[in-house]
C-alpha cells in the first residue's frame, strides 16, 4: 500500500494547496457533483499525508514548511474554516487533522513564541477563527470546528479573538490590536452565540459547544477575569436566565458545575465577591437545591455555600438568610442525606447550618473594605 501513499506524496505541497482552494470553489456550483466531492477528499487526505505522514512515510519539516506557507498564501484555511459543513464525512476529518497540525507547527529557526499559523489568525485572518465558531450554525460541522478551536484555544489570543469580536456577518472580524478590554461588548459578537449554541442545538452540538465554551472561560485566567469584571452584568445575567435555567438537564447541571468553578477560582475573587451581594443569585441558587433532580441541587449546593460562608455578605444576601433562616435550619441536616460516603460534604454542611444560626436578628450594613473589594473592575482591571 505504501505505493499509493508515495504517489500522493510527489505532488508539491503548493499544487495540493491551490487544487484545494479551486475544488472548494467549485463546492458552491449548483452543478456541483460526486466527482467534485470525491476529488476533494482525496486532495485533502494527500495534505493530510504531508502533516502527518504515515508509519511508512516520515514527516518532512521542509515540506510542511512550504505547505504552511501556501496555506497562508492562497488563503486556504479560511476556505476550509467556511466550507467545512459542505465537505464529505471522510474530508472533515482529514481537515481537522490538517488544523491541529498546522495549528502547531514551527519552522526550525523560529524565534517567535507562537507558531506562524496563529500569529498570521490573529494579525491578518481572524474570521478563520469566527468561521470556526460558526460551524455549530451546522450539526455536520460543530465537532470538527469544535476540535480545532480547542486547539486553538491553547493561545491566549485566540481567546481574546472569541472574547473581543462584535463583527456582524460580512464585517471584517476584530483584529488583535483593536481589543479593548475596558470596554463593555454589546452582546452581539460570536462569544454570546454560544449561549444559544449551548441551549438550543442538538445534543451532540450543545455537548461540544458547551466543551468549547468552557475553554474559553476557564483556560486563561487573567484575560477572562477582566473579561468578566467588565461584562459582568450581561455575562451572569445571560448565564443565569439561558443556561443555569435551562431546560436541558445535562446542560443545567453543566452549567451550574462551571458557575461553581469560576466562582471558586481564586483568580475570579472580586468576580466572585460582585456575584454572591445579589439577593437574586441567591434566590436563584436556593431553588436549584429544591430541584427534583439530586446532580442538579448538588452542583447548587456549592454555589450557595460561597453565598453562606462569604463573612461580608450584603443587606440584601442577609435579609434573604434571616428571613428563611428557620427553613433552612431544617431543611440543611436532611439535604441529600444518602452522600454518606462524602465527608467534605458533610463538613461544608454543618458549616453553613453553623453559620446561619450565627446571623443577626437583622442585617447590618458589611464593612467598606468587604464591598469594595466586591466591585467589579477594581483589582481585576490589573488581569
Amino acid at each position: 500500500m505504501a505505493f499509493l501513499f508515495s504517489r500522493g506524496r510527489s505532488r508539491q505541497p503548493s499544487d495540493v494547496v491551490r487544487s484545494i482552494k479551486d475544488m472548494l470553489g467549485r463546492l458552491h456550483e449548483p452543478s456541483m457533483n460526486v466527482k467534485v466531492a470525491d476529488e476533494l477528499t482525496k486532495l485533502l487526505s494527500q495534505m493530510k499525508l504531508i502533516v502527518q505522514g504515515t508509519q511508512e512515510i516520515e514527516v518532512s519539516s521542509e515540506q510542511v514548511h512550504t505547505l504552511v506557507q501556501a496555506t497562508l498564501q492562497e488563503d486556504l484555511l479560511y476556505e476550509l474554516s467556511r466550507n467545512l459543513h459542505r465537505l464529505p464525512f471522510e474530508a472533515r476529518k482529514d481537515t481537522q487533522t490538517i488544523f491541529s497540525h498546522v495549528l502547531r507547527f514551527k519552522p526550525a529557526q523560529s524565534s517567535h513564541a507562537d507558531p506562524p499559523v496563529v500569529s498570521y489568525i490573529v494579525h491578518n485572518r481572524p474570521e478563520i477563527i469566527i468561521e470556526l465558531c460558526k460551524g455549530y450554525e451546522h450539526s455536520q460541522s460543530s465537532m470538527p470546528c469544535g476540535t480545532i478551536l480547542r486547539e486553538a484555544l491553547k493561545f491566549d489570543v485566540i481567546a481574546a479573538i472569541i472574547l473581543y469580536d462584535q463583527s456582524q456577518d460580512g464585517e471584517p472580524a476584530i483584529r488583535l490590536t483593536e481589543v479593548q478590554p475596558g470596554i463593555p461588548q454589546t452582546g452581539t459578537g460570536i462569544f454570546w452565540k454560544f449561549f444559544h449554541w449551548i441551549d438550543r442545538g442538538s445534543f451532540e452540538l450543545s455537548a461540544d459547544a458547551f466543551t468549547t465554551f468552557r475553554e474559553i472561560l476557564t483556560r486563561h485566567k487573567s484575560l477572562i477575569t477582566g473579561y468578566l469584571a467588565t461584562n459582568f452584568d450581561r455575562f451572569f445575567g445571560k448565564f443565569n436566565s439561558v443556561l443555569v435555567q435551562s431546560d436541558s438537564y445535562v446542560t443545567k447541571r453543566q452549567s451550574i458545575k462551571l458557575l461553581g468553578e469560576i466562582l471558586l477560582d481564586r483568580a475570579n475573587y472580586n468576580v466572585m465577591m460582585a456575584y454572591v451581594e445579589s439577593g437574586e443569585n441567591l434566590k436563584l441558587c436556593m431553588k436549584l437545591l429544591r430541584d427534583d433532580r439530586k446532580m442538579v441541587q448538588y452542583e447548587g449546593f456549592h454555589v450557595f455555600k460561597v453565598f453562606v460562608a462569604n463573612p461580608n455578605k450584603s443587606v440584601a444576601v442577609q435579609r434573604i438568610l434571616i428571613n428563611n433562616r428557620d427553613r433552612l435550619l431544617k431543611f440543611l441536616p436532611k439535604f441529600l442525606e444518602d452522600r454518606t460516603d462524602d465527608d467534605q460534604f458533610t463538613d461544608e454542611k454543618s458549616f453553613l447550618v453553623r453559620q446561619i444560626e450565627l446571623l443577626p436578628k437583622e442585617p447590618i450594613e458589611p464593612t467598606r473594605s468587604g464591598r469594595e473589594a466586591s466591585r467589579p473592575g477594581i483589582n481585576t482591571a490589573v488581569a
